[in-house]
């Protein structure tokens, strides 16, 4: 095989591999699970790619291991693999790794070799995402005849999962057209998915895009340092505080509040974290064991409990990804996590302008959404973070490549 040939291969595969990428919210909108076979095959592409030019691997895909983020989160995960051996439920557990690594593996390899490849199908992906939410607008209109008809489960929450995952996704591809020049391309591609995340029964997606939204406008009028230093008191404040979140939104929450958001079953939301906090409070140190929120009616930690509290750990989960840290890997989990956001933030701190904003705007979006929606481990919510993760990063390479020119 000729330079050339391979030359052409090596392109071929990584121009493939960011097509499969843009792809994704219109792969989650026939198959909400999908995410994470999406991510994974995008991922070997872009492997084959770099491998067909001999691209050097190490630096990129070993050596950010060995950084102190890298590390950290390499910690973590070792924590959640040493939690297994006092797990009470193993079965549980392996299952829920089984799940959790290859999405994980997925998204990291999107993460790091999907960026160099993703300005030239910013254009398409944004068509995508405009086509899928203007389907999921028709299909919610239409009482969704459309899901009936391809002998899809009919129901207006399986539209939840694609929502949230293009929630993840806006902010950096919208960022990467604006920065492109593509102002308003960008600017339609929000507007027209901000219409279906309002006409949607996803109250999580809506958040998610308020908080972001919120932050960014927010950080264009604050210092660098004060925006990281306001991001960070935020998610740390959410993992400090979350065993103790039910009881705090017991005390505060009125009751015409509790009304006013009925449809979002405040109550029950108020008891269960109620329930896994007073489980941390049980068992604070390690935790029950990776995994286990699946059945945590079933762990010994629920029986040093009271009675009434024990019925809600049996939701599968505390709808908060930061008490189920806490409850499934105690003190050290949630402080190795809390090492992984500070070094995160520590590492964006090197960031500039636009790049900047909308990691710190993905940030408050997912951190918001990770507080009060779905379980910690949930692979399609994995692979969607890699993907978004490798949108930001094409766009912090634009701002480079933009500011080298000049």
């Amino acid at each position: 095989m000729t330079a050339r040939t391979a030359g052409e291969r090596a392109a071929g595969l990584d121009r493939l591999g960011a097509i499969v990428v843009a792809a994704l919210p219109a792969c989650m909108a026939v198959a909400n699970r999908s995410s994470p076979v999406v991510v994974g095959l995008a991922g070997l592409l872009l492997l084959a790619g770099s491998l067909a030019a001999r691209r050097p691997l190490r630096p990129l895909l070993v050596s950010p291991l060995a950084t102190p983020l890298g590390l950290a989160a390499l910690a973590f995960l070792g924590w959640c693999g040493l939690s297994l051996a006092w797990s009470p439920l193993p079965g549980l557990s392996l299952r829920t790794l089984s799940e959790f690594l290859p999405a994980l593996l997925g998204a990291y390899l999107v993460a790091r070799l999907a960026p160099p490849h993703l300005a030239s199908v910013a254009g398409p992906a944004a068509w995508i995402l405009i086509a899928t939410s203007l389907y999921v607008v028709a299909d919610l209109a239409s009482g969704l005849v459309i899901r009936e008809a391809l002998g899809q489960r009919v129901a207006a929450f399986a539209f939840n999962r694609p929502l949230l995952t293009g929630m993840l996704l806006i902010f950096p591809l919208a960022a990467l057209l604006a920065a492109r020049g593509r102002r308003g391309l960008a600017a339609l591609t929000v507007a027209v998915f901000a219409a279906a995340a309002w006409r949607s029964v996803s109250g999580a997606t809506v958040l998610g895009l308020a908080a972001g939204a919120l932050t960014f406008g927010a950080l264009r009028w604050l210092p660098a340092r004060a925006g990281i230093g306001l991001t960070g008191a935020a998610l740390l404040g959410a993992l400090v505080l979350a065993p103790v979140e039910g009881d705090l939104l017991a005390r505060t929450m009125p009751n015409a509040l509790h009304q006013r958001l009925a449809g979002s079953s405040t109550r029950a939301r108020v008891a269960i974290a109620r329930s896994f906090g007073a489980a941390v409070a049980a068992d604070p140190w390690r935790g029950a064991g990776y995994g286990t929120s699946g059945r945590f009616q079933d762990a010994p930690v629920a029986e040093r409990i009271e009675p009434e509290m024990r019925f809600m750990l049996a939701v599968g989960h505390p709808h908060n990804s930061f008490l189920q840290v806490w409850a499934e890997l105690g003190l050290v989990g949630a402080t190795l996590a809390g090492l992984v956001l500070v070094l995160t933030l520590r590492a964006l701190a090197a960031w500039t302008g636009l790049a900047r904003g909308t990691a710190l705007a993905l940030l408050a979006a997912a951190g918001i959404v990770a507080f009060v929606e779905h379980g910690a481990w949930q692979a399609w919510w994995t692979a969607g973070v890699g993907a978004a993760i490798a949108w930001l990063r094409a766009l912090h390479y634009q701002k480079q490549d933009r500011t080298n020119e000049r």
